[in-house]
């Protein structure tokens, strides 16, 4: 843990091969990182970008593009898996994730056999199988984690969809008992409306903190086992705050963050090291009411949100496999 008596936790959010052997090994050694997490748009920018898969793709001629990503991803998750599998031995997290394929987030079935799939196929006790919180998806992330395999529900922008996972994780953990985390992406809700907030002279880069808040409270308060609020979407675009602004400000106890290198590094080197929550249920619902008053509707704003986050996903993953062709 990166404060090991709040059981906060720093988790690198990136998988690239050459990174794998250079500065993830590095960030491990020094105790920054007990964890990491990955993506479709992150394998993809891997993917196509790095000529460090050039080798293995050669040996890959006669395999369909998603069986030719999926070696890709498989051996990064099992690279990344081994390498932080002392920490997870000691039971410091160790844990890597990996998304199932985003066009079956409406399928449950479907869901869950890629869950066990993948599972298997890396064959690592600390892989994470992220599955997004859709409809489909509560379904498929309580049916694997029942059977044991760690989950990390993404893509959450409400309450209502971390509660829908929480309770799908307490019904799982009478089952069988799992690593989970619920990650809440922080700052797209800020940058989709920041600036007509910034025109109705309302504080900037509050609301997705306030959400995220929100929703910490009310999970922490279930008590579900070895379930935890992950802190995702935690990066700064552009200079009007801190690089560290969204790991400083949801420093938590029982909580992850996870977060660009670059958001790392510059935590590392000056950020804040005081717990900021649990906020008060007052605050976080007189910032939410200014929010209102400046005409933001922010059910619509979190559903456009989620269909944002999975048409992305969707997106980058077309990509990879018609780059695979």
């Amino acid at each position: 843990m990166y404060i090991a008596e709040a059981r906060f936790a720093l988790w690198a959010d990136f998988i690239e091969r050459t990174f794998l052997d250079e500065g993830f090994k590095e960030l491990i050694a020094s105790g920054v990182i007990n964890g990491a997490t990955s993506n479709p748009a992150i394998f993809k920018n891997a993917i196509l970008t790095s000529a460090a898969y050039k080798e293995q793709l050669s040996s890959l001629g006669d395999f369909s593009p998603k069986e030719k990503y999926e070696a890709l991803a498989i051996f990064d998750i099992q690279k990344a898996a081994d390498m932080l599998r002392p920490l997870y031995d000691a039971g410091d997290d160790g844990y890597v994730s990996i998304e199932v394929d985003p066009f079956l987030c409406d399928d449950a079935e479907a869901t869950i056999a890629e869950g066990l799939r993948l599972h298997k196929s890396i064959n690592r006790p600390n892989v994470m199988i992220k599955v997004p919180a859709t409809n489909a998806g509560y379904i498929a992330m309580e049916s694997l984690a029942s059977q044991g395999i760690p989950i990390n529900a993404t893509l959450i922008f409400s309450v209502d969809q971390a509660l829908k996972c929480a309770e799908a994780f307490e019904r799982a953990s009478q089952k069988a008992s799992v690593d989970t985390v619920i990650s809440v992406f922080v700052s797209r809700i800020d940058r989709a409306i920041d600036e007509t907030l910034r025109v109705a002279g309302v504080s900037t880069g509050l609301m997705g903190i306030m959400n995220a808040a929100d929703i910490y409270n009310r999970v922490e308060a279930l008590r579900i086992p070895k379930c935890r609020v992950l802190f995702a979407s935690t990066g700064v675009k552009g200079d009007e705050f801190r690089a560290s602004y969204y790991i400083d400000e949801l420093l938590a106890a029982n909580s992850v963050n996870t977060a660009p290198i670059a958001t790392i590094d510059a935590y590392v080197k000056g950020g804040e090291t005081t717990l900021k929550l649990p906020l008060a249920a007052a605050a976080i619902r007189e910032h939410q009411q200014r929010v209102a008053d400046a005409g933001i509707v922010m059910e619509a704003i979190i559903e456009q949100q989620i269909t944002e986050g999975l048409e992305a996903f969707k997106v980058a993953f077309s990509e990879i496999l018609s780059e695979l062709e």
